[in-house]
This record gives C-alpha cells, structure tokens and sequence, in this order.
C-alpha cells in the first residue's frame, strides 16, 4: 500500500462541506426550536449607561426578554474567572457586567425572542442614554503616550522584544551606508465567511450543549465554566466545523456568552449571531507603527539594526506579541537593539491574526532592506545573502534546519528574477509601469502537549479522536493520513472526531502548531496500538512473531510485519481474533522534547510582479512565486492551498486591507465588506508554490506548520515590487492610488 503522507489527497471533508451535510454553529437544529438573540451595541466609545429604556422592545410580540447589565443572570467577579488559555495581560472583558462603556459597538443588552427578525427589529427600538467621557481611538494621537511593554505573565515574558546584542546606536552612527525610516500598518480585521455565532441547547438533565464558532472548544469550555460557576461535566462545546477563523477565535468571544446568560435566564435552548458590522467589535490586528534603522558596510554587511513599535491594544487589557525581533533569525548583525511600546485605546483588545507579529513586523524589515539594496546599489537577493546567517542571532544557537538560500535560489529561477532590470521604472508591459519586488518569510515551528485517542477495531477500521479543531486548512485530512499510514490501513478506514469539548485533550488551534502536535500525537498512540497488537499476535500458536520487539515491526496493509523480513507477518484480524478482543484502545499524550539547543523555525522567499498604470496609479499583481521551506509536508494539495490563501491575503495587506476609523466617535466607518476592502477574483493571477526539500528531526515525523507562513513577506514584496515599478516608496499600507500619486 503506497504511503498517504506527502500525497496531495482531497479533503475527506469536502464532500460533506459541499453537499451543506457539514453543520455550522448557527445550523444546528434543536428539538422544541430555538429562541433567538439580537446584540444592542453601544453608540459611544467610552462612558456609562445612565438609562436603558427597554419597554418598546418588550411589547413587540415574540419577544421574551431583554438582558442588560441590571437583570441578567448571576456572573463571576473576578478578572482570573473570564481569563482564557491565550488571554494577554490585563482585565478580560466582561459582556453586559456593568453600566461601563469601554468602546464603540460594545454589546450592552441582548434582545431574546421567537424569530431572529422578531430580535433584530426590537433590538433596534431600545432606548439608551449615556454619559460619555473623552477617548482617543487614533494611535497617533496616542504615540507619544505608548508605554513600554511590561511582561508580568510567563506568556507576557515570551513576546517581550529581544535583549540587545553590542551597541546599535554607535555602529548605525559610524556605518557607513544607513537607512533610517518609519513604516505603518493600520488596524486590519478578520473577515472570515462563517459569522460569529453560538447556539446554547438546554439538555433534559440540566447541563447545555454549546455550538460555537472557536478554535478551541476546551478553552470555551473552561472559560464558561468560570464566568458561571459551572463545572466541566455541566456544559459540552462543540465545533465540528469553522468557517475560517485566521486568531479570531482562539478566545472565546462575546456571542458564547451572551448565548449562555440568555439559556440561564429562560432555560431554553438559545441562538446568538452576530451581524457582519457586530464582528468588528471582536478582536483585530493592532495598528503598528514601526521606525527601522539599518547599517551596513559598503559591500552589504549589516553592522546595525535598530527595531521600535509601538502597537495598539484596549485601556483594559495589554495584548502584544513579539514585534521587532524576526531580523534575528533571518540576518546576522553584531549590533542590534528592539523596542516595543502599547497605545492604550478605546477600542476592544486587539488579537492574533494570521502570523501576528511576524506579518506587520517582517513587512517592515524586508521594505527597510530593500531599501538599504537601493542605496547600496545591490541585488536584493545578493544583499540578503550576504547578511544570511546560519544561527539564530538573538539565542546564539543553530537552527534545526533552514533552507532559505534554497528558497531565494528556486524561487529566483522559477521567477526569472535574473532578468531584472535593477533600474526603477525601467521595465513596461505596454503603457504599464513592471516592478519586480523580492522579500523573505519567517515564522516559528512549533509543536504542543495533546493526547489523542484511537480505537481499532477487528473489522479493520480505526477511530482517531482529539479535541483539537480544523478551522478550513485540512485537519480532518492530514489526521486521516497519518492515521492510515501509522496503522496500515486504507485512508477510507479511518474516521475522524474532532471539536468536541469531550475528546482527548488540545490546545487552541493556532500558531501553525496543530498539524506537527496533532500528527506526532497519533503517531505515539499508534505505536500503543502496535504494541497492544504484538501481545495478541504473541499469543498465537507458532506465531512468526514471537520474538519481535515492537521497534522492529509495522502495520502495513492490514498487518503487523517485520521490517526485515517481509515472510514474518501476522494481520490485524487474526491477531485480534485469537485474541478474543473486538477492539483496542489506547490513549496517550505526546509532548514534544524539549530542544533548547537549537531553534525551530520555517522560511519563504516571496517574489512579486506588480503592474502599475502610469496615468492612474492602480496597481495589479500580476504573479507571485513563494518557494517555502516547512520541513516534511503532510499534503501536498492542502499544503499548497494554506500558501495561496496567505499569499492573497498578502496582497489585501499591501494593497486593500485598512480599518477607518471616525475618531470623533471612536466608529468604524467600514464595518462591513462592501467598504472594507480585501482581494477578489480580479486581484489574484498568477500564484506559483514551491516546496524546498527541507529535512528536520525536530519531530518523529519531521513536521513544521504552514498556516502562517505563507502570508509574511507578502506585502513587502509587492510594496518593493511597487517601488521598483514607480521609483515611488510607500511605507504606510495599504499601498493606494493617492498615495502614488508623486510617480
């Protein structure tokens, strides 16, 4: 049986997803029906509810109660009790607890009633009256303010910028080329398909079955548990299925519990959406301002770097990551200092979104090297190749494996990159300005603690069973692979349960840590299998096994054989049978080695062809190659399909993707996505990934995550590629046809 791993196998989801037999968290049905929830938001960004005048939503028929602050169910009051597994620093925040107003569009009561119409229309007739205090949701305004980031949780510790390495500040005075610039990304929001949502049913014996869109169903689980006193066995979550996700549902968000509160006070089974313009008051990518001083020697050796941000968070909680320091672990540089500051605003608590940090942190580094290519005269392949270094710079330490000069050297080839004209607006395509434009990708290969059941059963069937989720990048799939070839049995014997609060432990699905957790994790249980299986096999009569260790065997097409002596077999079924067992069960918790002596990362060269209308500024990107180094890859196809979806998002970053705020009031003006702007059908072309071959015995199976990956770097290739075409430079994205305007 030729192996699954490595193969690009269709998504064993697809069909159901499809067909619409996949079930969303606002498609479940409910015997007996649902009631449904409708959010009233807040219309001022910072204050107090002085009145909340609900009687004309009440007398609407089919409405069944409205809930605020003042007559909801009992809550927790502690800050530790709302705390969830990736809660930053800092007060979380509390649905509907008090009359406090801490941002624009803030859910302040919840509408319950028969139809989700019925819910809608009332929840527009309630009447509030507030006192508002002054507020600032404008980073700029706030720069000066920003405070250093102060790391007092173990986790806060972990994003704290990088310790200096000799004197930045002398050597970027005395180098002898410099580049000192400041680059700006404004807030970007998630805009997954899937809205938000939450259906609460109240089962018969009084505990609730929770369908909620997360990327975590245990931590959903937990945090309800402390804001209502509930214990685990009381509330089961569940998210089969999720619509994208990108961070914003590593938290668990406001509709779960408003959900809950409403299920507590009628004890009936309630139904919580939120509007497309209601998910902007979630969590978001902080704006960033970046100032990034480069120093180098004439023959393009870097003698400095010098990184400071100053990001955006919420007055009440202090969510950062680790901004400034990828250069790092891409340059080597004796002399490096980082900085990172918060701007508190009255806006939600920022969050992850695809590759945090790494994507508004690696833009600004790879356009500031660019530019340091165009004042020393020097390919921008050549100049990051000669600044490449083979050891992690901030720990002094090698890397499990980095293939980089690789990627720059496949992607280079498959692009043509040697055709280019060094000379900005040299190249043309008709009456269009070409620019070619190159960038580098870094992001972290990580692997977490998760247990992992399995059940085989004599018939030639397994079950694989974690809590962990698949938010659309193929879980459900790779799960079976590794599975089937782990077992030896064919990819349609295996099925998959996942998203169940009530499975084997996971953490949050996040961080492109999943598939190298979650593969490596079934790996370890199918070797308890193995073992289970040579005991039964053992107690055969004659059997041909009977002197084998486990670590000489494998399963392969249904049977349990010896790795150097294809003649000594035994099959599952029979070994099972003389058993006497009907089924084996193990479950085991894989934790990853700790490796301290090197570092674990995955690498990309991104290169861009972006052409630009000489009259009118408007810019198309016309192709993109992305040659990624990620260890062994699981599937080829869905692997691929994570690098497209980031690489489209990248080019929203550099080209569409930008929060307004009205300042006055503290309101996103374009919370919806007809005006907030991201990449359609029109935008994307040409897209070619490469997979550089990249060993690494990080892991059993050799693993790096890819969710990430594949969106850094984007958007400084195309803003490089931009400048290349137009000899204008844009630092602040995304990059618009106003902005060109001096080309």
């Amino acid at each position: 049986m030729a192996p699954y791993i490595g193969t690009p196998t269709s998504r064993i989801d697809g069909i159901a997803k499809v067909t619409g037999a996949a079930k969303y968290a606002a498609e479940f049905n409910v015997p007996g029906g649902v009631l449904y929830g409708s959010i009233v938001p807040s219309t001022i960004a910072k204050g107090r509810i002085i009145s909340l005048d609900a009687s004309a939503a009440m007398g609407v028929e089919g409405v069944m109660t409205v809930l605020t602050h003042e007559n909801r169910p009992r809550m927790a009051g502690r800050d530790q009790d709302y705390k969830d597994d990736v809660a930053p620093d800092g007060s979380p925040f509390r649905p509907l607890y008090d009359d406090r107003v801490m941002f624009n569009g803030q859910p302040i009561a919840l509408v319950v009633a028969e139809t989700s119409e019925i819910a809608r229309f009332a929840a527009s007739l309630v009447r509030v009256e507030y006192e508002s205090e002054a507020h600032v949701t404008d980073v700029f305004r706030q720069r000066d303010d920003a405070v250093p980031v102060k790391a007092t949780s173990p986790e806060g510790a972990m994003f704290a910028p990088p310790k200096p390495r000799g004197d930045a500040a002398k050597a970027l005075a005395a180098a002898a080329v410099r580049h000192d610039a400041e680059y700006y990304v404004p807030i970007e929001h998630h805009n997954p398909m899937e809205l938000y949502a939450a259906t609460v049913i109240v089962e018969g014996d009084g505990t609730f079955t929770v369908y909620d869109k997360t990327q975590g169903v245990q931590n959903v689980q937990r945090y309800l548990c402390g804001v209502f006193g509930m214990k685990p066995e009381d509330v089961r979550v569940m998210s089969p299925f999720m619509g994208g996700g990108f961070g914003s549902g590593l938290r668990p968000q406001f509709e779960v519990v408003l959900a809950m509160l409403a299920a507590r006070a009628l004890q009936r089974s309630v139904r919580v959406v939120l509007t497309r313009p209601q998910m902007y008051a979630l969590g978001y990518r902080p704006a960033m301002i970046q100032r990034i001083g480069l120093g180098a020697t004439t023959g393009g050796t870097l003698e400095a770097i010098t990184h400071d941000a100053i990001t955006v968070t919420s007055q009440y909680e202090d969510f950062y990551r680790q901004e400034t320091g990828w250069s790092g672990l891409l340059y080597k540089c004796a002399n490096a200092k980082y900085a990172h500051r918060l701007a508190h605003l009255d806006l939600p608590t920022s969050c992850d979104m695809r590759a945090p940090s790494a994507a508004p942190g690696v833009y600004a580094l790879e356009a500031a090297m660019d530019e340091l290519a165009v004042a020393l005269k020097l390919d921008p392949v050549e100049l990051r190749l000669r600044c490449y270094s083979d050891r992690d710079q901030h720990e002094n330490r090698p890397f499990s494996s980095k293939a980089l000069r690789e990627c720059y050297r496949q992607g280079a080839d498959a692009f043509g990159w040697s055709k280019r004209n060094p000379e900005p607006r040299s190249m043309r395509d008709g009456s269009d300005l070409v620019g070619w434009g190159l960038a580098t990708g870094v992001w972290e290969a990580m692997q977490m603690p998760i247990t992992v059941r399995i059940v085989l059963s004599a018939n030639g069937h397994a079950e694989v069973a974690c809590a962990t989720s698949d938010i659309g990048t193929g879980t459900y799939t790779i799960m079976a692979q590794v599975a089937a070839d782990a077992l030896g049995l064919p990819l349609d014997s295996i099925s998959i349960k996942l998203g169940d609060s009530s499975l084997p432990q996971s953490p949050v699905e996040g961080g492109s840590w999943i598939a190298a957790s979650v593969a490596n994790g079934i790996v370890t249980t199918a070797e308890a299998i193995r073992a289970e299986l040579l005991r039964l096999a053992k107690q055969m009569p004659n059997s041909p096994l009977s002197n084998a260790s486990s670590d000489e065997l494998t399963l392969v097409d249904g049977q349990l054989a010896s790795k150097h002596d294809s003649a000594r077999t035994v099959s599952i079924a029979d070994a099972m049978r003389h058993g006497g067992v009907e089924r084996i069960e193990q479950e085991k918790t894989t934790t990853p080695a700790e490796d301290t002596a090197r570092s674990h990362n995955v690498h990309s060269a991104i290169f861009a062809e972006v052409n630009v209308d000489e009259q009118l500024g408007v810019v198309r990107v016309t192709r993109v190659v992305s040659a990624v180094a990620a260890g062994r890859i699981l599937n080829t196809k869905t692997a691929a399909s994570q690098i497209l979806g980031g690489v489209v998002w990248g080019i929203g970053m550099a080209l569409h993707e930008e929060t307004l705020i009205d300042h006055r009031f503290g309101r996103i003006m374009n919370a919806n996505i007809a005006e907030y702007h991201v990449p359609v059908n029109a935008d994307v072309h040409d897209i070619k990934v490469i997979f550089v071959d990249e060993p690494d015995d990080s892991n059993p199976l050799g693993i790096k995550g890819l969710g990430e990956i594949g969106i850094v770097g984007v958007a400084a290739a195309v803003a490089n590629a931009v400048y290349h075409a137009t000899g204008t430079r844009v630092r602040n994205l995304p990059i618009t046809l106003d902005k060109l305007h001096r080309m």
